[in-house]
């Protein structure tokens, strides 16, 4: 998962298919942690004001990420809002097989004002054809499946990750996922841009793949009290 850098940056509370313009809004701020940052001071962090973040778990059914445990009960400990996210590999196996392999390994959800739904990270793959060999049809099928069984365990549906590129390329720029599946849109640069079709607002904006904290940084598009509900 990657983006681009700024702190006060702030979101437009609603974004259609022009691109927005920024305000100066404190909007919540976040980051996005992998493997690729094991150590993170969270304690640190959180004096740089940040108050959530997203944390990967697994990857396909094959991957668990080592450090998933230890970057989760730092965010707790040190009060963060946080949650767990998938990167997905639809080549490999069904959507509800990587929602149910997500699940058992840190990507669950529970009503208690700390934890953030699961994400399906959905993008471009790391190694080979960028739709994963997957037709439109096909792809939003998949996630479909994936969407819907992490809905019928958890009573969430799953945070969707992804580029509008991607979306579009891959999914015949789908508009089902709108009204149900949170947004949270990756692009690095100064304002969101044009969202995928179906969502009016993105809830989550990944917008610089370094800067200040560790690992990517995020914005949530809304006040405090938005993000805890």
């Amino acid at each position: 998962m990657k983006l681009l850098a700024g702190l006060a940056l702030a979101l437009t509370a609603a974004v259609h298919a022009i691109p927005t313009t920024l305000e100066k809004r404190a909007n919540p701020q976040g980051i996005d942690v992998s493997g690729f940052q094991p150590s993170v001071n969270w304690a640190a962090v959180k004096a740089n004001g940040l108050t959530f973040a997203f944390i990967k778990a697994t990857e396909g059914t094959t991957f668990i990420s080592s450090s998933f445990s230890s970057q989760y009960i730092g965010a707790t400990d040190n009060g963060f809002i946080r949650g767990a996210y998938h990167f997905a590999h639809p080549d490999s196996s069904s959507g509800a097989t990587q929602a149910n392999f997500f699940l058992a390994h840190g990507g669950g959800w529970s009503g208690d004002g700390i934890t953030l739904p699961g994400v399906l990270d959905i993008e471009y793959n790391p190694s080979g054809a960028e739709c994963y060999g997957l037709s439109a049809a096909a792809m939003v099928s998949w996630i479909a499946d994936f969407s819907n069984t992490y809905h019928a365990r958890t009573t969430r549906f799953p945070i969707i990750y992804t580029t509008t590129d991607w979306w579009t390329t891959c999914t015949g720029n789908s508009a089902a996922f709108g009204q149900t599946n949170p947004l949270w849109i990756a692009r690095y640069a100064s304002s969101i841009g044009t969202l995928p079709a179906g969502w009016a607002f993105t809830t989550f904006w990944q917008y610089a793949d370094s800067g200040p904290n560790p690992g990517d940084q995020d914005l949530f598009n809304g006040d405090a009290a938005g993000l805890q509900r």
